[in-house]
């Protein structure tokens, strides 16, 4: 990724960012430990010059490359060791999800009016019973795909360059309200509720999933410079649903300067306040705000909606969600409205492209709720039978997330190998192999090897974890990483995983962090080469 701000953090800022970067796979790549194991092919002399950089002094790097049809090793370097996996550990929860609940699966938001229909009015509540569904419509496409940027904008707090998708936030509210009103619901002397006991949000997995998730839960905050130095920067917004509302002091300053933009919030979330500075003519500085309590969040947004469309609720838009008003069941109770999602290989897409944390931890809720179960916990039995039943040798992976971000998170190259290996052998690999991040293309290898001759040719999920060193004012990266396929000749593909822990930045600029993802990408790209035959 070649970003268009680089600024330079401050200590307490790199801090804060060692929560963000940890584990975020973001736009980077690479990882690993090594102890050298003999290899059948030579080391190309260019990956080695690589690992010699000041930067790896004290860094050790990892490989594996194998042909999954014939099981030959091609190189191998500590395979069977213990490495920070970072975001690369989405490979297995993705995966996990996946297979639980099939990936043309889609999730069915309905509505249920419960209480008394009079005509045109409803004397009761409307209940949107939340199904755990990933965007809700906020990034689909009129084709049914799910959109996604370069740098997501969850990212937009820590990696320069984040960028909004055009699609509407509140696209599938706005359309579960239009088919209230289609049903002949014009009135709801009542109230509208979020039923979101579908599985209990666990703080362990952070960022922590929801049962409702509208835009992220976050608001997205658009910064764009005023016409010359010393005038007001201009914001948007989006979604707007009261109460939440937005204040900025930022300030344009002297074009070519770095941007320097701070978000604010009150307790609750609902009053955030921009401040800093932007360059003139710079492009927009987008940043991101939690949505504190999305129950809430939702219930008003769907309470707005259905003005929109023409149904009047009695109760006030803004307040608690009233979940004690809640029926033990829906049996009997019509069904007035229901959005249905895209396909879950489209949400894994979106996951393993963007590296989308809180879409990766939302699949360990998901394979919970597969048993019947409200706690995410339960989700981690499913997933070790699953990678038992896809023949990943359990005890070399050790996760505590689905994202790759608990600092107990592990995996051994091999057992990332062996992952990929499985999605070779089903009917499902094209699929599963062209939801990876493409070198030169798109998601967090876009902006790596764009114009070199592998580009194209390798699939690859990328991983980092990366904090703040205060003692040397600079980053350290325990890990970047990344673990996919390389096409050998058409058709035909070697599974693979590169990476370097203990890495080090030389400044405190996170540009330093993405010149080592671009190192490991190149040393994946040297790997596709000389597999193909080319030097």
């Amino acid at each position: 990724m070649s970003p268009s701000v680089t600024p330079r953090i401050s200590r307490g800022r790199r801090a804060r960012l060692l929560g963000v970067l940890l584990a975020v796979g973001v736009v980077l790549t690479g990882l690993v430990q090594v102890a050298p194991s003999p290899t059948p092919q030579t080391l190309d002399p260019r990956i080695t010059s690589l690992m010699r950089k000041p930067d790896y002094r004290y860094a050790r790097w990892g490989l594996l490359q194998r042909n999954p049809e014939t099981g030959r090793v091609t190189q191998s370097r500590n395979a069977d060791q213990f490495f920070i996996p970072g975001s690369t550990a989405k490979l297995f929860s993705v995966s996990g999800t996946w297979h639980t609940l099939g990936g043309d699966h889609r999730f069915i938001t309905p509505i249920h009016a419960v209480g008394q229909r009079r005509h045109t009015t409803l004397k009761g509540n409307l209940d949107l019973v939340a199904q755990g569904d990933l965007t809700l419509g906020g990034r689909t496409r009129k084709n049914g795909t799910v959109a996604f940027t370069t740098v997501d904008h969850t990212y937009a707090n820590a990696v320069p360059g984040a960028t909004l998708t055009p699609q509407n936030p509140l696209a599938g509210i706005d359309q579960l309200a239009r088919q209230v009103r289609h049903s002949g619901i014009r009135r709801v002397d009542g109230d509208v509720v979020i039923d979101a006991r579908l599985f209990r949000p666990d703080p362990v997995l952070a960022p922590t999933p929801t049962p409702l998730i509208i835009n992220d839960n976050v608001i997205d905050l658009l910064t764009s410079p005023g016409a010359k130095a010393g005038a007001p920067a201009g914001l948007d917004w989006r979604p707007k649903v009261a109460p939440y509302h937005v204040t900025s002091s930022v300030r344009t300053v002297a074009a070519g300067k770095p941007a320097d933009i701070s978000v604010s919030s009150s307790a609750d979330g609902t009053r955030i306040r921009l401040s800093g500075t932007i360059a003139a003519g710079s492009a927009p500085v987008l940043r991101v705000s939690a949505v504190k309590d999305p129950n809430a969040f939702g219930r008003t947004a769907l309470i707005e909606a259905l003005k929109r469309a023409g149904v009047e609720v009695r109760a006030k838009a803004i307040g608690p969600n009233p979940v004690r008003q809640l029926p033990k069941s829906y049996r009997g109770v019509p069904t007035v409205a229901r959005y249905t999602s895209p396909l879950y290989a489209e949400y894994a897409k979106l996951i393993l492209k963007v590296s989308h944390n809180l879409g990766a931890n939302l699949g360990i809720c998901l394979m919970a709720t597969s048993t019947g179960s409200t706690n995410c916990e339960d989700g981690f039995p499913v997933l070790a039978g699953f990678l038992d039943h896809a023949r990943v040798e359990r005890k070399a992976v050790q996760l505590a997330d689905g994202r790759g971000g608990n600092p107990a998170d592990r995996a051994t190259p091999r057992a990332l190998a062996q992952i990929l290996t499985y999605w070779q052998h089903t009917s499902e690999a094209q699929r599963f192999r062209i939801s990876l991040p493409v070198l030169g293309v798109d998601g967090t290898l876009a902006d790596s090897c764009r114009n070199c001759p592998s580009r194209g040719k390798i699939f690859a999920k990328t991983g980092t974890a990366a904090g703040g060193d205060a003692l040397n004012d600079r980053l350290a990266v325990g890990a970047e990483t990344t673990a996919g396929y390389l096409e050998t000749r058409r058709g035909h593909f070697d599974v693979f995983f590169a990476g370097v822990n203990g890495a080090s930045t030389p400044g405190a600029a996170i540009n330093g962090v993405l010149a080592i993802g671009n190192d490991v990408a190149d040393v994946a790209a040297y790997l596709q080469r000389q597999a193909a035959g080319h030097h």
